[in-house]
Formats: structure tokens, C-alpha cells, sequence
């Protein structure tokens, strides 16, 4: 059987001392979207940030590997190396940091030398085009000023330089208006639809289901205080539309008693 995918295997982690992931397992298959929804406090962003090597989550057992490789004992800095990509919730803003030179530092950081200038340029150009965003977006300062929508964009067009090989997507829905969410979800579709960018796997973690009215889910999983309780296809989504998660919550209660 093929090692390749992210595979998290009982997965347990806690902030401050207080256990949060209570034995997570899931795999995201390379060009394959899986959706984690799950009421807040559920412990959707600690497995984001645990994945990543945040210093305040602890890793208390459990094993997550990338493409064969142990994730878990690799410095932050490797995991991004090593093709992980995370997109935060709430992105912070660098005033005097140009978007331009952010993005050169970002590919820098994860592939040295991967290309000149003169190549770098032309692949930013081309991402901008495909992702449909202006060329003015280089010269503003990082975040600074950005509307929420314009910051998730921006974190699409990392991403689509990066090109890396997973990538969590942390409520990347959170606080979008509808034509903001529609254009998060046009470029990543747009990326899927790339060549080079086919294989990349997904874990778009959300609270509600609006992202995945504009991405296709391959999965949805549903988390519920720390483990991942059921999984299905996209009608799970749309059941948590309708329903909510409480009703979900009752039958579970019902079905373990």
C-alpha cells in the first residue's frame, strides 16, 4: 500500500495542560478535498495547529505522517519544507512588508534556489491571472488595510506559489461576504483545475458549510469534542444545514447508550 497521503492516526493533543484531540484519525489523499466541520470548540483549529507545530499545542500521543515522512518530529520550519501549507483564520498584517517580498521570502524559505527572478516574476504573474487579482495587490504592504476577503485571497495566491503538497485551510470562510466566499472558492478551484496543481490534498476545516457550496468536498468529516464522530460525502454538509449539529449530537448520545 502507497505511504503517500497526510495520514493522522489516533492523533491526541492538548493547550495549557487540558487534553483537546482526543484520538483523531484521518487522511487526506493527495488531489483529494476532505471538509472537517464541527460546532466551535470542537477542537477543529488545535488539529490545525498541532499538524503545524504551534509551541503551545502539545502532541500527547498519536502519529501524523507526510508522504511516508514522521511530520511530528520535524521543526516548523521542515514541515512547510516538507509540503504542508496552513492558512490561517485571522492573518496577521505587516505594515512595510510589500506583498511582492513577502511572496519571494515564502518561496525562498520553502524551495532555496528553486528559481531566479526573472522566473519568479513570471510566476507570479501567472498565478495573479489565473486567480484573477490585480497586479496592484504586489505593492501594497502585507494584510495592511485588507478587507477580509482580499487576506483570503492573498493567502490563495501563497498557496498557489507554494504549490505545496497538502494544505489546511482554518475557517477560511470565517467572516466573508458571499461575493468574497465565492471568490476563495473560485481559486480553489482554479487552482485544482491546474496542471501542476492536481495532486495537492485539502483539509478545509470550517463551522458552517458555506465554503463547500463553492468546493467540491470529496469527504466531510464531522468533529465533536476532540474526536471525529462520522464521516460521508457531501449530503453530510447539507444535513448539518438543515439540522444543525445538536440533532446530530442526539442520535450519537442515542446510538453509543
Amino acid at each position: 500500500m502507497s505511504d503517500r497521503g497526510l495520514r493522522i492516526q489516533a492523533l491526541r493533543s492538548a493547550v495549557a495542560g487540558k487534553e483537546i484531540l482526543k484520538g483523531i484519525d484521518l487522511t487526506v489523499e493527495p488531489g483529494r478535498v476532505h471538509a472537517l466541520m464541527g460546532p466551535n470548540g470542537s477542537g477543529k483549529s488545535t488539529l490545525a495547529f498541532s499538524l503545524t507545530g504551534h509551541p503551545n499545542y502539545e502532541i500527547l500521543g498519536g502519529s501524523a505522517t507526510l508522504d511516508g515522512a514522521d511530520l511530528l518530529s520535524m521543526p516548523v520550519d521542515q514541515r512547510a519544507k516538507a509540503g504542508l501549507f496552513l492558512s490561517f483564520q485571522y492573518p496577521a498584517a505587516i505594515p512595510g512588508v510589500s506583498v511582492a517580498n513577502f511572496l519571494r521570502s515564502a518561496k525562498t524559505a520553502v524551495a532555496p534556489d528553486s528559481m531566479n527572478p526573472t522566473a519568479f516574476r513570471k510566476l507570479v504573474f501567472a498565478k495573479l491571472d489565473v486567480l484573477d487579482m490585480d497586479t496592484a495587490f504586489l505593492g501594497r504592504y502585507l494584510n495592511d488595510g485588507f478587507s477580509g476577503g482580499e487576506k483570503k485571497r492573498l493567502e490563495m495566491l501563497q498557496m498557489a506559489i507554494l504549490a505545496p503538497k497538502y494544505a489546511v485551510l482554518d475557517e477560511t470562510d470565517s467572516g466573508l461576504d458571499v461575493d468574497a466566499l465565492r471568490a476563495v472558492g473560485d481559486s480553489i478551484k482554479a487552482m485544482r483545475a491546474e496542471e501542476s496543481g492536481r495532486d495537492t490534498g485539502f483539509l478545509i476545516i470550517t463551522h458552517y458549510p458555506r465554503i463547500l457550496e463553492h468546493v467540491h468536498a470529496d469527504v466531510v468529516h464531522i468533529m465533536m469534542d476532540g474526536r471525529i464522530v462520522t464521516s460521508g460525502g457531501p449530503e453530510l454538509a447539507e444535513r448539518i444545514e438543515r439540522e444543525g449539529y445538536d440533532r446530530l449530537r442526539e442520535e450519537l448520545v442515542g446510538i453509543a447508550a
